[in-house]
């Protein structure tokens, strides 16, 4: 037996091999990443001959709702993480987040009622869970922070995939073989389905999610030394200390800027690709459009859950400061672009795997980023703070799209072109900030 499967044993540690963290973070965050499934029912919920008629609006806030309480609730996750530990504190995750999903599914017949229990309780579901399997897997994989950050994410991205095909088309499309089960229309009792799914799955994937032993460090691993010019994650700052530094507003401008945009495209995919692809002629109808937007939406998600890998790996290799830097002009581009590549099948396609696999970097670079200026010791609770920027992004992207979609008289689908456009100029924004990034100084860090 090695020294740290020693240490592990004499504190009650019953994990055997690190890497079942990550098979536990990965099923948590498969159900947490629900979230970005909502595209597949906005169509459901906005049409105007159906039984909710929401306006675009009212549907953004749900899902901003959601991402809004999501992001406030990280705040209070880790210090809550630290005081009940990562088993108990995900077991609650799961009760609230998939408890919000079954509320909603009998109580959800109201925009107030889909607000109240998919987009508050659930939101705040997400938020209780979702730091566990990144400050778990960190401090498990220390030598490997920017590909464990990614691989405990990327089940958030990959498991919109799954709830949008099951809900969509799979086994015929639960939004259509669910309709009437329990009395109640198909969304709602799509809402049941997934909390019950979405609580059995958690609480399974809470069992590994257990601290490693005080001291750990893997084999044959020694820590990089403290340096004034690399962040390393080698000099640990508190809450306080770090939001005195410009480099937490920073990487909270950066974030912000940069999640502005996948949020977005996440929100309203399906409205813009009915539009754009029936006024180019691509799609007969707006079943067909809203089909294949379906399409583009469930490789956006792949390619979601893709980025989160390939952007951490890609950062333990050229740097996180580089890495970020080249996500946001990458996400810029292409969102100037996005409005003339929808208006074709491939197009469409095409711009929303750039875009979900831009996006789905940040959830691999900004705690791993967090983590190098701030130290590896406090990412839990101060990884928090800097996902305020989520939450910003989260209401501002969504709202943007559906403000300017409902100001638009007909469907015109030029009505797309101004949120994408402020959604590049904030990613190219991002970008620029990413350049003048520096290790924080700190009286513990020697030159």
């Amino acid at each position: 037996m090695s020294e740290n499967e020693t240490l592990a044993a004499k504190q009650d540690m019953p994990i055997s091999n690190r890497w079942l963290v990550v098979g536990g973070a990965i099923l948590i965050q498969l159900c947490l990443g629900a979230i970005y499934a909502w595209s597949a029912f906005t169509a459901k919920i906005t049409a105007a001959d159906g039984i909710y008629q929401f306006s675009a609006s009212q549907a953004a806030w749900v899902f901003s709702a959601g991402l809004g309480v999501f992001a406030i609730l990280l705040l209070f996750a880790g210090k809550l993480l630290a005081t009940l530990g990562p088993r108990k504190l995900t077991a609650i995750s799961a009760i609230v987040f998939g408890g919000g999903y079954v509320l909603g599914g009998f109580f959800g017949g109201t925009f107030l009622g889909q607000l109240i229990c998919i987009g508050i309780i659930g939101g705040a579901g997400i938020g209780l869970g979702y730091v566990v399997p990144i400050k778990v897997g960190i401090a498990w994989f220390p030598d490997k922070k920017g590909l464990i950050s990614g691989l405990a994410v990327a089940g958030f991205g990959f498991g919109a995939v799954l709830w949008v095909k099951l809900a969509g088309s799979w086994f015929g499309g639960l939004l259509n073989t669910a309709d009437g089960m329990m009395g109640l229309p198909g969304v709602q009792a799509v809402f049941v389905i997934y909390g019950i799914i979405f609580t059995v799955f958690v609480l399974l994937g809470s069992l590994v999610m257990v601290n490693p032993p005080e001291g750990y460090k893997p084999e044959g691993w020694t820590p990089p030394p403290p340096s004034a010019k690399a962040a390393t994650g080698a000099v640990d700052l508190t809450r306080g200390e770090m939001i005195r530094t410009p480099q937490y507003w920073g990487l909270l401008a950066m974030y912000t800027g940069s999640a502005l945009a996948g949020l977005m495209v996440i929100y309203c995919i399906k409205l813009f690709g009915i539009d754009a692809l029936q006024t180019s002629g691509a799609a007969a109808n707006a079943t067909i459009a809203g089909a294949m937007a379906g399409t583009a939406m469930a490789w956006y998600s792949i390619l979601n859950g893709l980025g989160r890998i390939v952007w951490g790996v890609a950062s333990d290799k050229i740097g996180r400061k580089m890495a970020l830097t080249a996500m946001c002009v990458l996400q810029g581009v292409i969102m100037l672009l996005f409005f003339k590549m929808g208006h074709s099948v491939l197009g469409l396609t095409v711009g929303a795997c750039i875009i979900g696999f831009n996006f789905g970097g940040n959830f691999a670079l900004f705690p791993s980023a967090t983590a190098d200026f701030f130290g590896n010791k406090n990412v839990g609770t101060n990884y928090g703070l800097v996902f305020i920027a989520y939450g910003v992004a989260g209401i501002a992207g969504p709202q943007v799209a559906g403000f300017f979609k409902d100001a638009a008289k007909g469907g015109d689908v030029s009505a797309w072109t101004t949120p994408f456009l402020i959604a590049g100029i904030a990613c190219l924004v991002a970008a620029a900030i990413g350049l003048m990034l520096k290790p924080p100084k700190h009286a513990h860090i020697e030159a």
